[in-house]
């Protein structure tokens, strides 16, 4: 591979991780101004937990998050020295397998990517493995908007092989891919904010039987052992790992304000993962 090839992998390694950075920037920052400054008081009853962040928790999740970008970045330069040598899946003209395969592939790359991360997310929790590589993310027992991406780095590069994962395995076009970015980006934002988003009725409905609430989440970050899945709550249903209490949680959060949980475990002493394993 000749320097022009590596010099431009780089470029493109640069432009992304810098497209990403800023994504996430913008909507990280929206959906903290959002929550916890424009709307903190009138939206205080849809709390899905009632701890409350403090600013050293804020700036410690803003910062993990940069480095794992930076992480990132890396494995995406790696992903495009791939692609130039020939060994990826990536195409240019979206003729090549037209518009239908261009949108399925975005719904493909979603439903792979939350069996990625409930799999991975499970094999973290174990206890010879969380101290290691996702401690860091569960520091956050009360999450806001910045946790989504605040992890260590050994986890940062679990949290990006989905990127190779997609690309070595389907076609995939880089437009289809960033959509899948976006979308991967909101979901984890809004799903790591802290306030339920979603009216009372939610989880009674066939979309709440499938898509996973904030509450979901928050409730993972308080007890460790439950609730793994991403965007779905197909697998932790298939798996029996929902929480027990998930259900009268989000009630409670969408009735005007949470019940006060039970004390959350320490990132240093996770729970014993009796049901999970």
């Amino acid at each position: 591979m000749g320097i022009d090839s590596l010099t431009r992998a780089a470029q493109g390694a640069v432009g992304s991780t810098l497209s990403e950075l800023v994504w996430y920037t913008l909507a990280a920052s929206a959906a903290y101004l959002f929550f916890y400054v424009a709307f903190r008081t009138r939206l205080r009853h849809r709390r899905a937990s009632p701890r409350d962040p403090h600013a050293g928790q804020i700036r410690r999740e803003v910062a993990h998050s940069l480095r794992s970008i930076l992480v990132f970045g890396v494995v995406t330069l790696f992903v495009l020295l791939a692609a130039r040598a020939g060994w990826t899946r990536l195409y240019g003209r979206v003729e090549q397998y037209g518009w239908p395969w261009f949108f399925a592939s975005i719904a493909v790359m979603v439903v792979v990517h939350d069996a990625y991360f409930y799999w991975t997310h499970r094999l973290m929790h174990h206890p010879r493995v969380f101290r290691l590589v996702h401690r860091a993310h569960h520091r956050s027992t009360s999450p806001t908007p910045w946790a989504a991406y605040a992890f260590g780095p050994v986890e940062a590069v679990v949290q990006a092989g989905i990127g190779p994962l997609v690309v070595f395995t389907i076609p995939t076009h880089g437009a289809a891919f960033a959509a899948f970015m976006a979308w991967q980006i909101g979901f984890n934002v809004l799903g790591h904010c802290g306030y339920e988003i979603f009216p009372r009725w939610f989880l009674r409905t066939p979309l709440g039987w499938v898509l996973n609430s904030v509450t979901h989440h928050a409730q993972h970050h308080e007890a460790f052992r439950a609730n793994y899945g991403l965007y779905f709550n197909v697998w932790d249903r298939l798996m029996g790992t929902n929480h027990p209490d998930y259900r009268a949680r989000f009630e409670q959060a969408t009735a005007g304000g949470a019940a006060t949980p039970p004390e959350a475990p320490t990132a240093d002493e996770p729970q014993p993962l009796t049901a999970a394993w």
